[in-house]
């Protein structure tokens, strides 16, 4: 657990109910250590997400949850404490682009299930339209190896990073997406049909 994660997430009553243990030091909460930087533990998981969920504080100070997906590598790392991605166009009720803009609080919920790993990523976020930066969706658009978010992006999302914390992997249940099943499995299948093959040309000799 990073030293700010405790600053921004305990509140009184959690740090009651935490006792003893935090007041023996397990979670220092004692002055303000400062946004935490990423390290490549953190960047290889933000680097192979297809997929997150996005936290945000509506003006009404009600929490506000949505899932954010694309291509594997769609949720860049800009350089520093800077994320972004393209946002693509939704539902048209703009709930979390209106939230960003008003209180500019999120989280990031990460998985990487298969690997059971989950990563808690807190920070500020900035709404950029296509309009007021074209170059900066077309970057956030464009993935490291050339290929391009497909959907139809409207804005770019930008997120300074002030605090990030791993959760254990308890209870996480592994799940796999379709690809990584066909890949896990297509070996077998190769050799059922190779074998199929080979009972077959026996038969007929």
């Amino acid at each position: 657990m990073g030293s700010r994660y405790p600053q921004l997430i305990f509140g009184e009553h959690a740090r009651r109910r935490q006792g003893e243990a935090v007041r023996s030091g397990a979670w220092s909460i004692d002055g303000d250590p400062g946004p935490q930087d990423l390290t490549e533990r953190e960047l290889a998981l933000i680097r192979g997400a297809f997929q997150f969920h996005l936290g945000t504080v509506t003006p009404h100070g009600w929490p506000y949850v949505q899932y954010r997906s694309g291509p594997r590598g769609f949720l860049r790392h800009l350089g520093a404490r800077t994320l972004g991605f393209a946002d693509h166009r939704g539902n048209q009720q703009y709930a979390s682009v209106g939230n960003i803009e008003s209180t500019g609080r999120v989280a990031l919920y990460l998985a990487d299930l298969p690997r059971r790993q989950r990563l808690k990523v807190f920070g500020t976020a900035t709404v950029v339209d296509e309009a007021d930066d074209p170059a900066l969706l077309e970057r956030l658009r464009t993935l490291d190896d050339g290929s391009r978010v497909g959907a139809t992006c409207e804005r770019s999302i930008l997120i300074e990073v002030e605090a990030f914390d791993w959760n254990c992997a308890r209870s996480l249940v592994p799940q796999y997406t379709e690809d990584q099943v066909r890949r896990r499995v297509q070996p077998y299948i190769d050799e059922i049909a190779a074998l199929q093959a080979e009972i077959a040309r026996l038969r007929e000799g």
